[in-house]
């Protein structure tokens, strides 16, 4: 497996490859990442780090190294893999397609992350339709240079073949790691950041990013203030939007409604963040699948989102969550109706642990592994048969 992001830098595509690696293991599919080294992470067995460059105007991502990646790619031999598993663009993308080629295995490429929403934010000086032509013009070349593409949804498959894509593509989602969030202690998290055991608390978890709409929230909660006055917004995460909201939320006024909490520790301080919640709210609207709205109903949080590209595919209304219309003071109205009505906003939270447990790891992993199987020929593969009892793809 390449990939240009991975842990510490802590956002979607670290969490669904780790939690993938983790259910193939399961499965007896080993895996070698290759990914970037952010400052001194040490190297694994099963973990290589190669050199970070930085990412202009955005210093927390890296990209490998392209002459250091490759050299260390030359190290591998003909029959040390089975197959190329490439989850990001870019050098990443480059170097797994020319070792695939070197080594005569196939290739396949999880497309993440809807690129054409997101090069503006990085490039401001340049044409946004331009700079989204070219967005869609790469994806279609390097999804066509690999033998099997998966989507994390529907409607990024839908995008995919509308650039022009002619891969065979695979809609898997990641799936969730339902160990990492058996239980939690909301009262526990509350205290140690003191917040009122009363107070209504929404909770956002996610990059803070401009693509993932936070402007929307901040909106909706100046909207709810009127209403719901003492509502308490959590936005859990970072990134490089951070500073430009937080001048935001002093110019609206919301310094006592919003609070930034930074990273929290996925198995640790996470769980109790998404319990200490009344309501999870996100109004993303370029992710690929939410994997965020399904952790939040495995813990019985209400959800209330709107359904833009992949969450399309993870909501179903009353299904843990109420789908929001876009419009900060419609979306205001349902996130007051749950708070008013604390019974209904239970049963809800009770619907969304049972509809995401729907969604586990190694149901997706299994489904991974049929897919591997389908592309490397019988008399060379060494990937695992599916576990015996696991439930069917």
């Amino acid at each position: 497996m390449l990939s240009d992001v991975y842990f510490p830098r802590v956002n979607g595509v670290s969490t669904s490859i780790q939690m993938l690696r983790r259910a193939l293991h399961d499965r007896g599919v080993k895996t070698v990442l290759v990914a970037p080294r952010y400052k001194d992470e040490a190297e694994e067995p099963d973990l290589w780090r190669v050199p970070g460059i930085r990412v202009p105007r955005d210093p927390e991502d890296r990209l490998m190294g392209p002459c250091t990646l490759w050299s260390r790619l030359k190290q591998i031999r003909p029959g040390d893999f089975d197959l190329i598993h490439i989850h990001t663009p870019f050098f990443a993308h480059l170097a797994g397609v020319r070792l695939a080629a070197r080594l005569g295995i196939p290739c396949v490429e999880t497309y993440h992350t809807l690129f054409e929403e997101y090069f503006y934010h990085y490039l401001p000086f340049l044409p946004r339709p331009w700079l989204k032509a070219v967005a869609r013009l790469i994806s279609k070349q390097e999804c066509n240079r690999v033998n099997s593409v998966v989507a994390p949804s529907t409607p990024m498959l839908q995008a995919l073949r509308g650039y022009g894509v002619k891969t065979p593509i695979t809609v898997l989602p990641t799936g969730l790691a339902e160990a990492d969030f058996a239980a939690c202690d909301g009262k526990a998290f509350r205290q140690r950041m003191g917040i009122a055991p009363e107070r209504p608390v929404l909770l956002y978890v996610g990059r803070v990013a401009f693509e993932k709409n936070l402007g929307f929230l901040l909106e909706m909660m100046a909207r709810l203030g009127k209403q719901q006055p003492d509502a308490l917004l959590l936005i859990a995460g970072e990134g490089p939007a951070r500073k430009a909201l937080q001048k935001e939320v002093q110019r609206r006024g919301l310094g006592e409604q919003v609070r930034f909490t930074g990273y929290l520790d996925r198995r640790r301080e996470l769980p109790d963040c998404y319990c200490a919640a009344n309501v999870f709210v996100f109004a993303s609207r370029t992710e690929t699948q939410g994997l965020v709205l399904l952790e939040a109903m495995l813990l019985g949080v209400p959800v209330v989102a709107l359904a833009e590209m992949g969450t399309r595919d993870a909501l179903r209304e009353g299904e843990g969550c109420h789908i929001g219309p876009d419009d900060p003071a419609g979306f205001a109205d349902i996130v007051v109706k749950l708070l008013s009505k604390p019974a209904a906003a239970v049963a809800l939270g009770k619907r969304g642990r049972v509809y995401a447990a729907r969604w586990s790891a190694g149901v997706m992993a299994d489904r991974m592994v049929q897919l591997y199987r389908s592309l490397i020929p019988a008399e060379t593969s060494r990937v695992g048969a599916i576990v015996p009892g696991s439930e069917s793809p």
